[in-house]
């Protein structure tokens, strides 16, 4: 199976996403990039080098839904007289711009999150919004845990990867042990377990680092011998990464529980003492990432939770 990596320009802070062509029948994209001129252009060269058309292009399979990973899905499909989207069904970037549903903006409300910072965060989200074009439900097809993409020589099974987002997936070409794993695995940072509303009951927040351990160890599994991640270099040793990552978390946890004061203390207040000089975007991600922590500290017992004022406080426990 030839796998051939279209590295492409974005306008975001994490700079160039990794897009991932299977270049024999069905001809097939994983990932897009964002919707951008300097996005498409690379595309059409990468593509170009690899004597692949749009119009060849029989599918296109998101990892998720933000806009450097899913923005060209609409006019690549387009292009490529309707070319079949495959995402799963978790994922609800590509319908609506994150951060407008009344359940992020509760969540948010709940972390401690100031009206006027949620505020500037859904404008800036606004702004993001240019770079991809939403899909209604009819107009995708459903990736499905441990379903496989069939090709001419072979087939990529489908691995439900939630952690970064509640229907992050990863494809797994079993004959190598090589991953295809977007923003489940990259080589030089460690994903963002971004806040986001439980697919299955919007009025919960979604565990996402929990999650994200789970996935981790499910991609251990196969034994990996080559990652390709959503944007930087291959990875070829999984397991020193999978133990930097396992130890980056807990060392993360740690200093967030260490945030915690016995008199108590939201999301907002532990991701402005842990990222003071936080902005833009980064202030989204700062909540997500205390978040994510204290959800996983309590879930382990190691810190206490209570609501007050419609405001989730997390307080240390006392040692009696």
């Amino acid at each position: 199976m030839k796998i051939i990596p279209i590295s492409l320009p974005t306008p975001f802070y994490i700079g160039p996403v990794n897009v991932y062509l299977i270049a024999e029948d069905p001809i097939t994209l994983i990932d897009t990039g964002p919707k951008t001129k300097d996005a498409i252009e690379a595309l059409r060269e990468g593509l170009r080098k690899a004597r692949i058309r749009v119009s060849d292009i029989r599918r296109i399979v998101l990892t998720h839904a933000h806009e450097d990973h899913c923005g060209l899905a609409r006019s690549l499909r387009d292009e490529a007289k309707d070319a079949e989207v495959l995402v799963h069904n978790w994922e609800t970037g590509h319908r609506i711009g994150r951060l407008e549903y009344a359940e992020h903006r509760t969540l948010l409300e709940r972390a401690g999150v100031p009206a006027n910072e949620i505020e500037g965060m859904r404008k800036m989200y606004e702004g993001v919004r240019q770079y991809a074009d939403s899909f209604n439900a009819d107009e995708y097809s459903e990736l499905r845990d441990e379903a496989e993409l069939a090709f001419e020589t072979g087939a990529l099974r489908v691995v439900h990867t939630p952690g970064h987002t509640p229907g992050s997936c990863s494809f797994v070409r079993e004959a190598d042990r090589t991953i295809i794993a977007g923003d489940c695995v990259l080589k030089r940072i460690t994903p963002n377990p971004v806040l986001s509303p439980d697919p299955i009951d919007s009025s919960k927040r979604f565990p996402s680092l929990a999650e994200y351990l789970v996935s981790l160890a499910r991609l251990r599994s196969f034994a990996p011998t080559l990652v390709h991640g959503g944007h930087g270099e291959p990875v070829h040793d999984f397991e020193e990464l999978f133990n930097r990552y396992f130890r980056a978390i807990r060392e993360r946890q740690a200093e967030v529980i260490r945030l915690v004061p016995k008199a108590g203390a939201t999301g907002w207040d532990v991701a402005t003492e842990m990222f003071p000089g936080a902005d833009d975007v980064h202030r989204f991600l700062a909540v997500s990432e205390a978040v994510a922590h204290l959800d996983l500290a309590h879930s382990e017992g190691k810190i206490e939770l209570e609501l007050a004022e419609s405001k989730e406080v997390y307080r240390r426990i006392s040692a009696n």
